[in-house]
């Protein structure tokens, strides 16, 4: 049990991305004040759009945000994948109120910024969220009643725990796994772009896929339709570092010379790409010690393949919570419990999305099977295959022993 000293202590959360804001919700809605420390100058999220399945809108709603996240999401008729060579369809999911009523919770698109400030204003209302930006945590010490945190200026915090909601390279991580990175040589160029420059034979209210050998397109409506989510991704020539930088025209191009002119439309519209190196991490059965833990991409770094990344984050921080309820925050217990809950579930994420990389890259005969591979399929199919992810909720997050 916690005593009532260590209560008045705050959580410490480094990282003020989605995983760390998520975090702070379910922490207060626990009792706990929190601490969230950004590096950034300032709490806010890079990127283009990202994918919400009903798996994000349950934690969402957990956490108290659900209605805001909703108000600003863009609901997709479809999920549609065609080959990139000659357009051939090769699944096509609804995602309408058949869906709906067998998740409970729509599929929909978002910005990154528009989940991110769902999150942040949710924290922000609760005014038991403390935001350090500028501060970069980098060294954790504890004992077996709390958690001393020192940041880049040797300033020192305690706190009853820490969760390291610190990112793909996270300093946590570091102190306390210590493993490497594995880069993909899978690159991603992202952008936003107006409505009015999008081709109109794509403007479709879906999820849109484009698979080409070692490469693919995506493309969704945003911000009520205004705008539209390109992502092009492609197997690198060079060697590759992992991180981001400004992308060039001429590199996206250059990798996209046999697809069909639809698709290739897309490749043609971005006026600034940002260019991704990619990596993810093996996974790993402890990532909790002690008073510490990790959480999102800290804890199961995934290539972008299932698109589910910081769906994953926002539902290791609503188990967290329900961990500290039911061990009545006992810290190491409830630590314990959550990541029982989640190394399972986020470790088939991380090696379905290498393998579901591979099913969009495929060439040769490997792509005529993947074009076969769901031919006939109806709805309900593809919904008991989606059972699995979409149908987590609040109620049957944590383990069962």
């Amino acid at each position: 049990m916690t005593s009532p000293a260590q209560t008045s202590l705050p959580v410490l959360v480094a990282g003020g991305g989605i995983g760390g804001l998520a975090a702070a919700l379910a922490l207060v809605r626990q009792g706990f004040h929190v601490k969230v420390f950004e590096q950034a100058a300032e709490v806010g999220e890079i990127g283009a759009g990202m994918q919400l399945g009903p798996n994000a809108f349950h934690a969402f709603d957990a956490l108290g945000v659900g209605d805001k996240a909703r108000s600003r999401a863009v609901y997709t008729d479809y999920m549609v994948m065609h080959d990139a060579l000659d357009e051939y369809q090769v699944g096509k999911i609804p995602t309408g109120e058949a869906f709906l009523k067998r998740f409970g919770n729509p599929y929909a698109v978002i910005h990154r910024a528009d989940a991110h400030l769902s999150l942040l204003e949710g924290a922000q209302e609760t005014g038991r969220v403390e935001f350090l930006t500028s501060t970069r945590i980098e060294r954790v010490e504890q004992d077996a009643d709390s958690v001393t945190a020192w940041d880049q200026h040797g300033k020192a915090y305690q706190g009853v725990a820490l969760i390291g909601a610190d990112g793909v390279k996270s300093v946590v991580r570091a102190q306390f796994v210590g493993d490497p990175h594995r880069v993909t040589g899978h690159v991603v160029y992202r952008a936003v772009v107006d409505k009015a420059d999008f081709p109109e034979n794509l403007q479709w209210n879906a999820a849109s896929i484009w698979v080409g050998p070692n490469c693919h397109l995506v493309h969704y409506p945003l911000r009520g339709g205004e705008q539209y989510n390109v992502v092009v991704t492609f197997h690198s020539r060079q060697q590759e570092e992992w991180g981001v930088t400004e992308g060039s025209k001429e590199e996206v191009q250059s990798y996209f010379q046999g697809i069909c002119p639809k698709a290739r439309q897309l490749i043609e519209l971005p006026k600034n790409w940002k260019r991704w190196s990619t990596a993810d991490r093996e996974p790993i059965v402890q990532w909790s010690f002690g008073r510490v833990t990790l959480l999102g991409d800290a804890a199961h770094p995934t290539t972008q393949y299932m698109a589910q990344g910081a769906c994953m984050a926002i539902e290791d921080a609503v188990t967290l919570g329900e961990a500290l309820r039911v061990q009545h925050k006992d810290w190491p217990k409830a630590l314990d419990l959550y990541q029982r809950s989640r190394v399972a579930r986020t470790a088939r994420i991380v090696l379905a999305s290498r393998e579901m990389g591979r099913i969009y890259h495929a060439k040769g005969v490997e792509r005529l099977v993947r074009n076969d591979l769901w031919r006939g399929r109806t709805p309900e199919r593809f919904y008991d295959a989606m059972e699995w992810l979409y149908g987590w909720n609040v109620g049957n997050c944590l383990a069962k022993d």
